[in-house]
């Protein structure tokens, strides 16, 4: 049996973003994020609500401050105390598992989408996606960048500006382009 774009999305594989069923599944998070991102913030509890229903899986005393963009949603986790500054991005056709006590600073950026460096590959309109794990008691710091297949360990801090292309360990404090580990904790 053939796997659906969705599937193959999911699998780290070639998919077609141009399937039906996943501009589906973008249009349908695009409507939650708009309505999201023009709550204020007295409606804590439509926010919590919204998110819900946009994510995967929420923890308790979560907030992201609007604005907010993500391509599906629902492939984000979330654990508990998540705070996330306001106008960060995370792209996820592939899955984000953020642990308890994460901090985002404004304008940090997750990627799990990516293109095939193959020109030839990359025009034919395929696109690629790969999963990021962040652990718990992280602090990400102002603009970074976390780039696909990154995995961040527990109780590490990443500077701003920081572009994470590689896996970086627990306990460090890790900045810079490329994103490297600076002192260990």
């Amino acid at each position: 049996m053939e796997k659906t774009e969705k599937q193959k999305m999911l699998a780290g594989e070639l998919y077609f973003a141009s399937d039906l069923e996943l501009i589906a599944e973008r249009n349908f998070a695009l409507r939650l994020q708009r309505m999201y991102n023009s709550t204020t913030e007295e409606q804590q509890e439509q926010q919590s609500q919204i998110l819900q229903e946009l994510f995967g899986k929420v923890g308790e005393n979560i907030k992201i401050l609007p604005p907010f963009h993500c391509d599906y949603g629902k492939n984000i986790y979330v654990g508990n105390g998540f705070f996330m500054n306001f106008g960060c991005v995370i792209l996820d056709p592939n899955t984000v598992h953020i642990g308890d006590n994460v901090l985002c600073a404004p304008y940090v950026q997750i990627y799990t989408a990516y293109h095939p460096t193959d020109p030839e590959i990359r025009l034919s309109g395929k696109e690629l996606a790969a999963p990021i794990r962040i652990g718990n008691n992280v602090w990400i710091g102002g603009g970074a960048i976390i780039c696909p297949s990154v995995t961040i360990g527990d109780n590490t801090t990443i500077g701003a500006g920081s572009v994470v292309v590689k896996d970086i360990p627990a306990n460090v404090v890790a900045a810079g382009n490329p994103c490297r580990v600076i002192r260990h904790l």
